[in-house]
C-alpha cells in the first residue's frame, strides 16, 4: 500500500474511533467534557480534537501540495467537534485520489515559534505527521478516560472488528 493510502486509512480509522469516543462522551458528563485538561498546562479536549483534525490536512498540504486551511477555533459542543470530525473524514475521501509526493520529495516543514525542518516525504509522516496526531489522539483518550468516560481497548480500535474471523458454522 501507497504511504498515502496507509496515512489516509490511518487518519480515518482513528478519527472514527474519536467519534465513537465523542458519542460515549455525551453520556458521561457532556459538553462540559471539551474544557477537560490532563493538567493545567495541556490544552483542553476541545483544542485536542480540532488539532486531530487539522492535522490530516495539514500532512496533505505538506505531502501532496493540497490547498489546506487549519482551523484555528476549538468547537463548543460535542455534536459541532462530531460534525468536525465528518467533515474531516469527507474531505480524507476526497484526497484518496491526490497525487502524493514519492517518498523522497522534499517537504519544509515550519512551526509557529519559528522553526523550519528538512524532511523527506517518508520521514515527514513517519517522523512528524503521524507522532503528532496520534499524541493528541490519545491526549484526548485520556481525558475522556479520567472524566469517567467508558473506554477501553475495543473502541480504541473498533474499526478491526470488520476483520474479524468468523467461527466455522458448526454441523448439526
Amino acid at each position: 500500500m501507497h504511504t498515502a493510502e496507509t496515512l489516509l486509512t490511518t487518519y480515518d480509522n482513528m478519527l472514527g474511533s474519536l467519534d465513537g469516543w465523542l458519542g460515549k462522551a455525551a453520556d458521561h458528563g457532556g459538553d462540559a467534557l471539551l474544557e477537560r485538561r490532563l493538567t493545567d498546562d495541556m490544552f483542553p479536549l476541545s483544542r485536542q480534537v480540532r488539532f486531530c483534525c487539522n492535522l490530516p490536512g495539514e500532512t496533505m498540504a505538506g505531502a501532496a501540495g493540497v490547498a489546506y486551511s487549519s482551523s484555528d477555533i476549538d468547537d463548543e459542543t460535542l455534536t459541532a467537534a462530531r460534525e468536525r470530525i465528518a467533515a474531516t473524514r469527507a474531505l480524507i475521501q476526497g484526497w484518496r485520489k491526490t497525487p502524493f509526493g514519492g517518498d523522497d520529495a522534499a517537504v519544509e516543514l515550519s512551526l509557529a515559534n519559528g522553526m523550519t525542518f528538512d524532511l523527506d516525504t517518508a520521514g515527514y509522516v513517519r517522523d512528524w505527521a503521524l507522532p503528532q496526531f496520534y499524541f493528541h489522539l490519545m491526549t484526548a483518550y485520556a481525558i475522556l478516560r479520567t472524566a469517567g468516560v467508558p473506554l477501553g481497548k475495543a473502541d480504541y480500535v473498533g474499526y478491526m472488528f470488520r476483520y474479524l474471523r468468523q467461527p466455522p458454522a458448526s454441523a448439526s
